[in-house]
């Protein structure tokens, strides 16, 4: 088998499958190296083709990718620990926003898929050009994640919370947020935040 026919095959596979593929497994199937699809995977993303490496394995990103927006509240200090919590669980990071009494809803796109986007956007942070957008609402914030299953959103639910991450919806706070962040994904003993 050619090498181009492989990544069409290896592609069809990520399409068919509704679980994330381990790299042994498709190197397996395909007959190759575990290092061969590593390579045909970079080949394919830099072709356009949206992969996402999770614990689980590679999964194919479907605009059917499920969403859900978590309300968080941490020191600047657990920045880290909250982002990798999402890409740990093979989640995308698609933005960051706060819900400001006086300016509103203020966003800032970053599309975060691993440690290695954690760490680079960290250091964007600490190099001192600029701040994290949750310090002009004292670490409250927002985040839309996109995950390939309800049960990925559960288990970030659930890290969150033993976290202590997650926040109180408030009155103030648009009607469409309050409609989006479900109040299941709130523990009864977190603080109320701004």
């Amino acid at each position: 088998m050619k090498a181009a026919e492989r990544r069409e095959q290896l592609k069809k596979i990520l399409t068919e499958s509704s679980v994330p593929v381990s790299g042994s497994a498709l190197a397996k199937i395909l007959s190759v190296s575990r290092q061969v699809i590593v390579t045909d995977i970079a080949l394919l993303r830099a072709e356009g083709e949206d992969i996402l490496s999770t614990s689980q394995g590679y999964v194919l990103s479907r605009e059917q990718m499920c969403k859900r927006i978590f309300k968080v509240h941490h020191a600047r200090e657990d920045c880290e620990a909250e982002l990798n919590i999402f890409v740990d669980c093979g989640a995308i990071v698609k933005d960051v926003f706060v819900s400001h009494r006086a300016y509103g809803v203020l966003r800032g796109e970053l599309d975060i898929r691993s440690r290695l986007d954690v760490q680079e956007f960290l250091e964007s942070i600490r190099s001192g050009k600029s701040t994290l957008l949750s310090s002009t609402t004292e670490g409250y914030h927002y985040h839309t994640i996109l995950a390939p299953s309800e049960k990925v959103l559960d288990m970030i639910e659930d890290q969150l919370w033993q976290k202590g991450f997650l926040a109180r919806t408030l009155d103030y706070e648009p009607e469409e947020l309050q409609e989006n962040i479900q109040e299941r994904m709130t523990p009864p003993d977190v603080d109320s935040g701004k």
